[in-house]
C-alpha cells in the first residue's frame, strides 16, 4: 500500500486550510476549490470517496468533536426546532426533491429518484458548525442549525436504505419502512444511553491521562460501530454519547482536559480539511460516469435540482418556524420570538458536504435481478453539483447576508462582564473553602504560601474585570493583556537559560523537559486566559 497519496492529501489540505484563516474566504470553500482545480493536475492520484471509510471511519470522529462541544442545554432548549428540521425537513425534502426529480428527468423510476432526494437531504454538520463559526450568528440560530446537523444524517442515512431497498427490487413496504426507522433512530439512542454512563464513569476512573485520551479517541468509533451492529443508527448513538460527555466533561481529570481539548482540536482540523479537499477530488470521477447523458441536459438538471434544494428548504422553514407558534401558547411562552430574518438565515444555510457524497458513492451498480442500477451516475453528478453549489453559492453569500441583515451579535461588554461576575462568584467560594481548609491543623502552611495562594486567587478575580478597564494609551492593552504579555517574556527568558544549561551539560535532557514541561503550562494558561478573552 503506497501511503504516501494519503500523507500528500493531508498535507496539502492542512496547508490550504492554514492559509484560508488569513483570507476573507472561509476554509471549507477554498478547500473545495483547491480540490476541484488540483483534480486535473498531471500526476494527482484519483481520490474516490468510498462510503465503508467514510461513514464508519470519518463521520464518528467529525460528529464527536462538533456534539461534544455543542450545549446540550441549549439543545434541548431548542428541541421542537431541531427536531423539525433534522427530522421533518429531512423526510419532506426526500420526497419533494425526488418527486421533483422524477417529474424532470425521463426514464428516472422514481424509487431511484427517492434516493437521490435521501442523499442531497441532510446540511453537512461539519460545513454548518465551519460556516457559523466563521460568519458569527446568533447563538440560538447557531444552535438549531448544529443541532439539526447533528442528527439529520441518521434520518437520511435511514431514508435513503428505505428507497434503496424499493430502488433494487428487495422490496419494502410502508410498514417496513417505518419499522426501518424507528429501529434506526430508537435503537441508536438506546445505544447511546446504554454506553454514556460506563463511558463517562472509565474516564473519571483512569488514573493515567495517557489512557483517558486514548479512551476518547476510542468512544465516537465504539459507539457507532455498537449501533450499527444491532441495525440502529450510529450517528445517533454518537451524538447522545458525546452530547453526555461533554455535559460531564468537568468531572474528568484536568490534565485529560487539556491534552483532549488539543488532540480532538488537531483531529478535527484534519479531518474537516481533507474531507473538503476531497469532495472537490470528486470531480473527474463524477463526469466520467455521465455517459449516455449529454453534458447540456446533465447541467440543466443539476440546476433545476439545485434550486429545487434550495427552495423546499424554504417551504419548510417558514411554516415550520410560525404555524406551531400560532397553534400552541405553550410555545409561544417557552420559547423566544422570531422575526423573519432568523427563518431567512436558518433556511440558506443549508449547505450539503461529504456525507451525502458518501451515501451517493455507496448505490450499488446493479439491481438484484442483475440489472444496471438506472442513472447511477446521474445521481452522483446531480449530488455532487448539489453539494458544490450549495458550499459556493450558499457558503460564500452566507456572510454577506448575515451583514446585510445586520443580525445582533453577542456584545463583547456583556459577555466580559457576565464572565467577570461568574468569575467573581467563584474566587468568592474559593476564598471560603480556603479559609475552612487553613482552619484545619493538618492543612497548615507557612504565611508566604498561604498568602500566594490569596494573590493568585486574587489575580483570577481581577483578571476579567481588568479588561473591561481603560486600556493603555500607548500600547492599547488592558492591564491584564500586558500582564500576560510581561508574563509569556519572562518565561522565554526562563525558557532559555534552561536550555544553555542544558548545553553546557549542567543538567541533563531528561530534566531540561520536566522544567520546559512546567513553563509551558505556565504558558498554556496564559494563552487561555487570551485567546478566552
Amino acid at each position: 500500500m503506497d501511503a504516501l497519496p494519503l500523507v500528500a492529501l493531508v498535507a496539502a489540505s492542512a496547508a490550504v486550510a492554514g492559509a484560508a484563516r488569513r483570507t476573507p474566504v472561509p476554509a471549507p470553500l477554498l478547500l473545495v476549490a483547491v480540490g476541484l482545480l488540483a483534480a486535473y493536475l498531471p500526476g494527482v492520484p484519483a481520490y474516490t470517496l468510498d462510503a465503508h471509510i467514510v461513514l464508519p471511519l470519518l463521520l464518528p470522529p467529525l460528529l464527536y468533536t462538533a456534539a461534544v462541544d455543542s450545549s446540550y442545554l441549549d439543545l434541548r432548549a431548542n428541541a421542537r426546532p431541531v427536531a423539525l428540521l433534522s427530522v421533518g425537513y429531512v423526510l419532506f425534502a426526500t420526497l419533494a426533491v425526488g418527486w421533483l426529480a422524477y417529474l424532470l428527468v425521463p426514464d428516472l423510476p422514481l424509487p431511484a429518484a427517492l434516493v437521490l432526494g435521501a442523499v442531497v437531504a441532510p446540511p453537512d454538520a461539519v460545513t454548518a458548525a465551519a460556516i457559523a463559526r466563521r460568519v458569527g450568528l446568533p447563538a440560538r440560530v447557531t444552535t438549531i442549525l448544529q443541532g439539526e446537523s447533528l442528527v439529520n444524517d441518521a434520518t437520511a442515512i435511514t431514508a435513503y436504505k428505505v428507497a434503496l431497498a424499493a430502488a433494487v427490487g428487495a422490496g419494502m413496504s410502508w410498514g417496513e419502512g417505518i419499522f426501518e426507522f424507528l429501529l434506526a433512530s430508537v435503537g441508536g439512542v438506546l445505544v447511546g444511553l446504554l454506553l454514556m454512563v460506563p463511558l463517562h464513569w472509565l474516564r473519571t476512573h483512569l488514573k493515567e491521562a495517557l489512557l483517558q485520551n486514548t479512551l476518547s479517541l476510542l468512544i465516537p468509533f465504539v459507539a457507532y460501530a455498537a449501533a450499527e451492529r444491532v441495525h440502529a443508527s450510529g450517528v445517533l448513538a454518537v451524538v447522545v454519547v458525546a452530547l453526555y460527555l461533554g455535559h460531564r466533561s468537568w468531572q474528568v481529570d484536568f490534565a485529560t482536559r487539556l491534552q483532549e481539548a488539543a488532540v480532538w482540536k488537531m483531529v478535527a482540523f484534519v479531518l474537516e480539511s481533507a474531507v473538503f479537499a476531497l469532495i472537490g477530488l470528486q470531480l473527474p470521477f463524477v463526469l466520467r460516469g455521465l455517459g449516455a447523458y449529454a453534458v447540456w441536459d446533465a447541467l440543466r438538471y443539476a440546476v433545476a435540482v439545485f434550486v429545487a434544494v434550495v427552495v423546499v428548504r424554504f417551504l419548510w422553514v417558514y411554516p415550520s418556524t410560525y404555524v406551531p407558534r400560532w397553534i400552541s401558547s405553550r410555545i409561544r411562552a417557552r420559547e423566544p420570538e422570531t422575526d423573519w430574518t432568523a427563518p431567512l438565515i436558518v433556511g440558506w444555510a443549508g449547505m450539503r458536504g461529504v456525507v451525502s457524497l458518501a451515501i451517493a458513492f455507496s448505490i450499488p451498480t446493479v439491481m438484484n435481478d442483475g440489472e444496471p442500477f438506472p442513472a447511477r451516475n446521474l445521481v452522483l453528478f446531480l449530488t455532487f453539483t448539489t453539494v458544490i453549489g450549495t458550499l459556493v453559492v450558499q457558503g460564500l453569500s452566507l456572510p454577506l447576508l448575515v451583514r446585510v441583515l445586520k443580525l445582533p451579535r453577542p456584545d463583547p461588554q456583556t459577555q466580559t462582564l457576565a464572565e467577570a461576575q461568574a468569575q467573581s462568584e467563584a474566587s468568592t467560594a474559593a476564598e471560603q473553602r480556603l479559609d475552612e481548609l487553613l482552619a484545619d491543623e493538618h492543612n497548615s502552611l507557612p504565611a508566604p504560601l498561604a498568602d500566594r495562594l490569596r494573590t493568585v486567587l486574587e489575580r483570577r478575580r481581577n483578571a476579567v474585570w481588568e479588561r473591561l478597564g481603560a486600556a493603555n494609551p500607548l500600547t492599547g492593552e488592558s492591564a491584564d493583556d500586558t500582564y500576560r504579555r510581561l508574563s509569556r517574556d519572562m518565561i522565554e527568558a526562563e525558557r532559555a537559560v534552561f536550555v544553555r544549561l542544558r548545553d553546557d551539560r549542567r543538567i541533563d535532557d531528561e530534566m531540561l523537559r520536566t522544567l520546559l514541561r512546567r513553563l509551558d503550562l505556565e504558558e498554556a494558561a496564559a494563552y487561555r486566559e487570551s485567546d478566552a478573552s
